[in-house]
Parts: C-alpha cells; sequence; structure tokens
C-alpha cells in the first residue's frame, strides 16, 4: 500500500473519531485561549513578524557564509562540528562518538530533528539505551508513538490516557493526578541523567556571529541533557542558522507566544561550546552535527525556500482545519500539518509524498497565524503545480483535466453538453468528487445558452 493509501485510510478513521476531536479541540482551545495574552506584548505584532521574516530570508539567502561562520565561532571554544549531507551520516556519527565513549545509556531532550532521522530506533539497533526526557516525548516513548504535534508531541492523549499509560508500563495506581505523573516521570528521568555517559538536544537556533546554540524549553530537561552527561552532541538542521545573538530578542518571544502562548518560555539558554578551563559546569566534549537531509534541494527552488524560515512554533497545526480533524499520526511522516505537507514533498520525494500538499482546504489560516509570515498555502498550491508538471498526476486526473480544457475551450462543445450529460459524466464516471462529497447537480441549459434566447442570438 502506497503512502496516500495510507494517509487515506488514517484519515478516515480519526476524521470520524469523536473522541479523538473532542481532546484535540480540548487542547487547541486551551492553546488559542492564551495566545492573545501573548501577542499582547507586541506594541506592532505585524512588523515584528515582518522584521522575523525579513531576518531569515538573510540567514538563508547567506546560508553558506553563516554556517561558516558558526563553525569557526564555535571551534574556537573547542566545539566538533559534523556536516551530516543524510540522516544515515547523522546517524553513523552518533553513533560512533557513542562507541567512542561506550556509551551505554543516553538521554535526550526534545528535537524533530532526531525524530527526522529515527536516532532513538538507530540506538536501540546498537544496544544504546535512549530515553526521551521531554514529558510528552517521554508519554511518546512509552507508548512506542511517534509525536503527534511538533510542540505538544501528545496533544492527543487526555490525562486519563497518560495514568493508565502510566498504570500498564511504570506499574503506577491508573488514578493518579497530572502532578503526580509528573513526579513519577520526574524521578525515573532524574536518576538517567546521572548514568547517561552522552546528551543529546536539538537546538531553536544556530547564531553564526558567537558560534552559539540557542534552546528554549519549559521544563528544563534540556538543560539537563547537556550538562550532566560528559558529552554533548546537538543535532539541528542548516536551516536553523540566525546571524546575530541580538536577534534572539525577537525571536525567543515570537517562538514562545505563537508555540505556547507564553510571554517567554521558563529556560532559554545559549551554549558556545564544551566546558572551558575556568568554569565548572557543562560537558567536556561538544559536537555539532549540521544536518542536511534534502534542505538544500529546497535552497534550490526560489519559491519553496521560503518554507526554511519556519521557526517550528507548530502554530499552523493548531489553525489548520485538516489537521484538527485528521490529527497528526496521519500525516505519516515527521513533520505534519501545513508545515509538513509543504516540506515533506521536498525534503523526502515529490513521487511518495505529493498526496500531502492536496491535504488542504486552502483557506489560507496556515498564513494567517504563520510567526514568520510565510506563504503557506501559496506553497501547498506550488507543490501541486510541480507534482502535474512533472507528471505525477493520476491518469484519471490527467483525462478530466484535457477533457475541462478541450470543452472550455470550444464554447459549441460546452452548450452541446447539456445538464444530464455533465451531471453522468462528473458523477459516474470521474467519481473522485463524489467519493465522500454529495452528486453535483447541472442545470439544463448553461449561461451561454439562456444569454443567447433572452436576446433572441
Amino acid at each position: 500500500m502506497n503512502n496516500n493509501n495510507i494517509f487515506l485510510e488514517k484519515s478516515a478513521v480519526k476524521a470520524a473519531d469523536p473522541e479523538h476531536r473532542r481532546k484535540i479541540n480540548f487542547n487547541i482551545g486551551k492553546y488559542n485561549a492564551v495566545v492573545p495574552q501573548g501577542k499582547a506584548q507586541f506594541e506592532q505584532l505585524e512588523l515584528a513578524r515582518e522584521r522575523a521574516k525579513n531576518i531569515k530570508w538573510k540567514a538563508i539567502e547567506n546560508l553558506d557564509r553563516n554556517l561558516e561562520d558558526f563553525e569557526l565561532n564555535f571551534s574556537k571554544r573547542g566545539g566538533k562540528v559534523i556536516w551530516a549531507e543524510d540522516a544515515q551520516q547523522a546517524i553513523d556519527e552518533i553513533v560512533e562518538i557513542c562507541r567512542q565513549k561506550n556509551c551505554k545509556t543516553l538521554v535526550k531532550s526534545k528535537s524533530m530533528a532526531t525524530e527526522e532521522v529515527h536516532l532513538n530506533k538507530a540506538l536501540e539497533d546498537n544496544g544504546i539505551e535512549s530515553i526521551e526526557t521531554d514529558l510528552g516525548e517521554y508519554i511518546q516513548q512509552l507508548d512506542g508513538e511517534a509525536p503527534y504535534h511538533i510542540v505538544t508531541p501528545a496533544m492527543h492523549k487526555s490525562k486519563e490516557d497518560v495514568a493508565k499509560l502510566f498504570a500498564e508500563k511504570l506499574g503506577t495506581d491508573p488514578h493518579l493526578t497530572p502532578e503526580q505523573l509528573t513526579l513519577v516521570a520526574r524521578n525515573i528521568l532524574r536518576k538517567k541523567y546521572v548514568e547517561a555517559e552522552v546528551g543529546v538536544t536539538g537546538a531553536n537556533f544556530i547564531i553564526s556571529d558567537i558560534g552559539g546554540v540557542a534552546i528554549t524549553e519549559n521544563e528544563g530537561n534540556a538543560r539537563l541533557s547537556c550538562s550532566f552527561p560528559k558529552t554533548h552532541i546537538v543535532i539541528v538542521g542548516i536551516e536553523k542558522v540566525i546571524p546575530s545573538m541580538n536577534d534572539l530578542g525577537l525571536f525567543w518571544p515570537l517562538l514562545s507566544t505563537f508555540g505556547t502562548g507564553q510571554q517567554i518560555t521558563v529556560y532559554n539558554t545559549i551554549i558556545t561550546g564544551p566546558r572551558q578551563p575556568d568554569e565548572t559546569d557543562g560537558p567536556t566534549e561538544m559536537y555539532v552535527i549540521l544536518l542536511d537531509n534534502g534542505r538544500t534541494n529546497i535552497i534550490k527552488d526560489p519559491k519553496q525556500r521560503e518554507s526554511l524560515y519556519c521557526i517550528r512554533c507548530g502554530a499552523c497545526l493548531n489553525a489548520c482545519p485538516v489537521y484538527k480533524n485528521i490529527g497528526g499520526h496521519s500525516y505519516g511522516t515527521t513533520y505534519s500539518g501545513p508545515i509538513g505537507s509543504v516540506i515533506t514533498p521536498n525534503l523526502q520525494g515529490m513521487e511518495d509524498f505529493k498526496h500531502l500538499s492536496y491535504a488542504s482546504s486552502l483557506c489560507g489560516n496556515c498564513t494567517e497565524v504563520c510567526a514568520v509570515k510565510i506563504n503557506l498555502h501559496e506553497l501547498l498550491l506550488d507543490n501541486r503545480h510541480k507534482a502535474v508538471e512533472n507528471g505525477l498526476a493520476d491518469w484519471n486526473e490527467r483525462i478530466a483535466w484535457k477533457a475541462w480544457k478541450l470543452a472550455n475551450l470550444h464554447r459549441k462543445l460546452l452548450n452541446l453538453a447539456n445538464g444530464k450529460m455533465k451531471n453522468k459524466v462528473v458523477n459516474k464516471v470521474f467519481t473522485e468528487w463524489t467519493k465522500n462529497r454529495g452528486e453535483l447537480h447541472f442545470s439544463q441549459k448553461s449561461f451561454n445558452q439562456l444569454w443567447q434566447e433572452k436576446h433572441k442570438k
């Protein structure tokens, strides 16, 4: 079964599940209630969004120089930079570092880049215990599921679901409160920080002018993951670069407001390398893996390049009517929602994932809420256009549009087909429309025919 059919099957199940819809609407409703409070900190919100977009434009247009500056500045403090062209190279480098450090246990903070390369599976295959330390990610790991959402991985689970899961996996009381469940997870994870030889984090931004890694979080697990173990590995997409540390004054509040509705997240950290001789804390070795994995393919495309401005706030997911009905797992990809539908076909292949660009109502709500004003709905249309241009449209779709074009270029042909014939062609021959919608019913006469009759021409 191909990816399109899997997507359609999963989507049909979730769209018809009222309990799933209730949980998602409840959680997104809480998000919608607090976001306006976060936005109130900006005197000119639209100007802030426009400035952020311009900074990201500048960063991506000068990506080669910015990355080289980052490497130079980071290396000055003893950090090591590794360039990974694809997921396998990134995995090989991490596994090799773990082998050199005789790593048996690895702690990992929330990172979509590690999900993208399927790091946990690779470490498990190599006999290394990888522990997710973000509470949402830890819940998903216990349940054997991928993250459901870019920012809130377990958004689709209620507190009762989590209590039941902990009871099954950890033997706890199935009636624990959220506070008690959090304490259970904390007690387990604190021991893992001490045992781990290696810590892995992602990065919200990498800063070229100081050679720094910027991480923003609410739980403090990323700080623990990069300070307790002797070796710290960062895996980050090359598009996360920003030119200056001063840019964080804009990007951190934007990310927190559009991501969770906060004015600023609880913990904000800049790491510029391993522990220095005059410092008492931090890892003795630090690596940054700069992940390409298809991103340069997007950079080559002048239109799609804009999608790399994304700061992973997740706002477009929360606004998307399709995502809210079918959920994150239906997409079958690391990145779901509108931004996932834009970048996945370009990262993993248009032939296998072109269907995601059609998983949209094109209402434009994703563009309206984007923190950096990416024209997401236009990029979805561009993906559809590229799929057709590359000959990836289905046979019946191509025939249907050729027939439509032929008829609309010849008025006599269009008038020749009466309403009954049009109804039969659309509803009985080309059945894609009526699979999930009511039948179309054309009038017996076209507007052109009615006009001619009225004016006796």
